[in-house]
Order: C-alpha cells, then structure tokens, then sequence
C-alpha cells in the first residue's frame, strides 16, 4: 500500500489549506483512512478518522473547522482546512488502518503512513 499527500503549504491565519492523500496497492472493503499530525517533540496526534461506511470522528480541536472527505472511484482522501490557526502548524500524514471499527484506533495502530506534507500557520 502507498499513500501519498499533497497540498500542503504556508498560509497566515484564518485562511484555508486542502489536503489530499491518493493511495494505492490495496484491495479491501473494511478499513478506516485517517489525518494525523505531529510537531518536534511532541507525539503524533490523531485530527481525524473515517471508515470505510463513511463514519468519521474528529479531534475536538479542529472539529467544525476541518473536513474529511473521500473520492472512492479515484482512492482520494481529502482534508479541507479552514480558519487555521498557528497552533495548526504541523507535519500532516495521511494513514490506513486494515478492519472494521476503527474509528478510534490509536496512531500506532496504523498499518500503511504516508511521507507527510508540512502545514505551516503564521499569525
């Protein structure tokens, strides 16, 4: 399995960013795909997760700001971020996690990552 992303960049506050991550190499029906981000020496922090049927669950601190979304003919997840914030600013990676009812697996649990793409908020 491959999963690259793009979209990544620098943009001052409040403004918009969009996130893709196109994977390969799979074949299976249950799986969940999520966006994870990470900053130096801190651990890598789950920002959302959506399964398979489309079920989604989001960290508290970007939901209503954030959105994920899929495009299952072209196997592209997408992660439409407005109003960012500088606290925002981080190394975000796309992940797939192989099974049914993950939407609350843990980072470590997922099986295939992405290289990451660097988000950057300046106030």
């Amino acid at each position: 399995v491959q999963l690259l992303e793009s979209g990544g960049g620098s943009v001052q506050a409040g403004g918009s960013l969009r996130l893709s991550c196109v994977a390969s190499g799979y074949n299976y029906s249950s799986y969940c795909m999520g966006w994870f981000r990470q900053t130096p020496g801190e651990e890598r922090e789950g920002v959302v997760i959506i399964d398979s049927d489309g079920n989604t669950r989001y960290a508290d601190s970007v939901r209503g700001r954030f959105t994920i979304s899929k495009d299952n003919a072209k196997n592209t997840m997408f992660l439409q971020m407005d109003s960012l914030k500088p606290e925002d600013t981080a190394t975000y990676y796309c992940a797939q996690i192989v099974g049914a009812h993950c939407l609350r697996a843990p980072p470590g649990d997922f099986h295939y990552w992405g290289q990451g793409t660097q988000v950057t908020v300046s106030a």
